[in-house]
């Protein structure tokens, strides 16, 4: 069985720096578990997309019933993402790749501009898919639990990317900085 996770939230803030926050948002601290990001390959398309692959290191507590089958609180999560400036379009697919087989959870993120208010909002759709072939009636159990978690730690997510946005949007107020806010029009 395959559980779901779904959430939208707007970012007060220009996609453009949104944008830029994601890419800086660890260290930070609400991400006191990210414990390293290392990029594996960047490159831009003929079309102008800028595809990066990078590797994630995190770290988080095993509840004590997981403890027999899962030995080690690091994983590993590779994310592969494509930023789109003509579309202002950014997808970011994340997928763990250590310990698959208790669980594989699989997040992609979609920022947009806000459609209420394109020069200063962006929307970002979270959708996760949690799924575990581990068995011995545990299958279920790991999914629920998984779910949970990241429905709870998805706050410090949001108060992470706050707290990147407000460093950038201070930033952005130093004469010759490169990322200015869009002029209303």
């Amino acid at each position: 069985m395959v559980k779901f996770y779904q959430q939208t939230h707007d970012y007060e803030h220009p996609w453009s720096r949104v944008t830029v926050a994601f890419w800086l948002r660890y260290p930070n601290p609400f991400a006191a578990h990210v414990l390293s990001t290392d990029v594996i390959d960047r490159h831009v398309d003929p079309n102008g997309v800028l595809h990066t692959t990078r590797l994630i290191l995190k770290r988080g507590n095993v509840p004590r019933w997981a403890r027999s089958f899962m030995k080690h609180n690091e994983a590993f999560i590779l994310e592969q993402s494509h930023i789109d400036p003509a579309t202002r379009t950014m997808v970011s697919v994340s997928k763990n790749i250590s310990h698959k087989r208790a669980m594989v959870i699989e997040e992609t993120q979609t920022y947009t501009v806000a459609p209420t208010d394109p020069n200063h909002r962006t929307r970002v759709k979270y959708e996760v898919r949690f799924l575990s072939n581990l068995g011995w009636g545990l299958t279920s159990k790991i999914e629920s639990f998984s779910q949970k978690r990241f429905a709870d730690s998805s706050s410090k997510s949001r108060l992470g990317m706050a707290y990147i946005l407000e460093k950038l949007q201070e930033k952005s107020k130093l004469p010759g900085y490169l990322f200015k806010p869009p002029q209303a029009a």
